[in-house]
């Protein structure tokens, strides 16, 4: 009988085994995670979007609702052009880089953990409503944001081979077509509270289903320490763990945790590689004044929804009303469960280290205040 059951498993499908193996590894790192009762923190753990009210034309040019419908971040925006006298020169055809475009393919070099993932749902469900080509980078075993000058001459001509009008989306710095003599496209990106974002990459590579499907795609990909998956956020910032330091002009970031977002607009230079320099900052600041068209904020989601649709009307014409009519399905993709809440007086000490790339996302954010407020102005809705 012992020779019978050691034939059966012997027998096994080498599959069942891989399948088997594979649970056993989601239970495993299920357990080291769900320390703490999920049933009772739920709301507190999850990310929810709480966008501003949609304004309408009347409230933003004519001052006929209260100042309390206004967002805050808009009515600042508002305060400083009414103080520097633009409010009344506002126009949105100059601070619309669309027209700058050669050629009418979209280019979303993502930031990632900004909520790209359901933009990029966003993307696809709008090419099928507005009939252009939607294409996207293949999933890889390691993620290269930054490229060699041949292979950014690559990408360029990769997209610029697609039939426009076409959306190419892609994790990758900012790449400036006309280096290579290729016609500019339309640039658009999204931006995150820079604290948020680590946060969330932090349990982002911690969750139990990222490695099942990393071991899924790449089955030789070792797994990494038990004891590093089930370290929390907070803990690793006030024992001062390595990965938690983020030290100004560092270049080197252990499993690659972006906390530059800037990197993104910034590009693929050597100066645009130290975290939290006044350089790489200065250059990203540029590149989205001159390039981008649109950056969105995944805080400010209806303004960001309102400004894409009447800057790039070409891809984006309906995007609120997708949106927010599937607003339950878009909400749960890339959502992770398994993030728990982190007190303010931790993310105050992480600020600290971060002060150029939260200078970044604010000036990201007014750009995105004053295309909207140049929307609302009479005569030109």
């Amino acid at each position: 009988m012992d020779q019978f059951f050691r034939y059966r498993r012997l027998a096994m499908p080498k599959r069942t085994s891989e399948l088997i193996a594979l649970m056993a590894i989601s239970t495993t790192l299920f357990l080291f995670i769900h320390t703490r009762d999920l049933n009772t923190k739920l709301k507190a753990m999850e990310v929810k979007l709480q966008p501003e009210d949609i304004l309408t034309s009347n409230q933003l040019s004519s001052g006929g609702a209260g100042s309390a419908e206004i967002p805050s971040g808009v009515r600042a925006m508002m305060k400083i052009l009414k103080s520097t006298g633009e409010m009344n020169t506002l126009d949105p055809k100059s601070l619309n880089n669309t027209r700058n475009a050669k050629q009418e393919i979209m280019f979303f070099n993502r930031v990632p953990k900004v909520g790209s993932q359901t933009f990029m749902e966003l993307l696809r469900r709008l090419s099928i409503r507005n009939e252009f080509g939607f294409h996207r980078d293949h999933v890889q075993r390691v993620e290269t944001i930054r490229l060699a000058p041949l292979d950014q001459a690559r990408l360029t001509a990769l997209i610029s081979n697609y039939e426009p009008p076409s959306v190419y989306i892609k994790h990758v710095c900012f790449t400036n077509f006309s280096e290579f003599d290729m016609p500019e496209p339309i640039y658009i990106n999204l931006v995150r509270d820079p604290v948020e974002r680590v946060i969330s990459w932090y349990y982002y590579v911690r969750a139990p289903w990222y490695y099942v499907e990393r071991k899924q795609a790449f089955p030789d990909i070792p797994l990494p320490d038990p004891m590093w998956l089930k370290k929390d956020f907070e803990t690793c910032v006030l024992r001062g763990d390595r990965e938690c330091m983020y030290l100004e002009g560092e270049t080197h970031e252990g499993i690659g945790d972006h906390r530059r977002q800037s990197m993104f607009f910034c590009g693929h230079e050597d100066e645009c590689t130290p975290f939290n320099t006044l350089g790489a900052l200065e250059k990203a600041k540029r590149a989205v004044e001159k390039h981008y068209a649109v950056v969105g904020v995944l805080e400010d989601l209806n303004t960001t929804l309102t400004v894409f649709e009447r800057y790039i009307p070409r891809f984006f014409a309906g995007a609120p009303e997708v949106y927010w009519e599937e607003i339950n399905s878009f909400n749960r993709i890339n959502r992770n469960l398994f993030k728990p809440p982190v007190r303010e007086e931790v993310k105050d000490i992480v600020r600290k280290n971060f002060t150029r790339e939260i200078e970044f996302y604010q000036f990201c954010k007014q750009r995105l205040h004053k295309q909207l407020i140049a929307l609302r102005l009479p005569g030109t809705a």
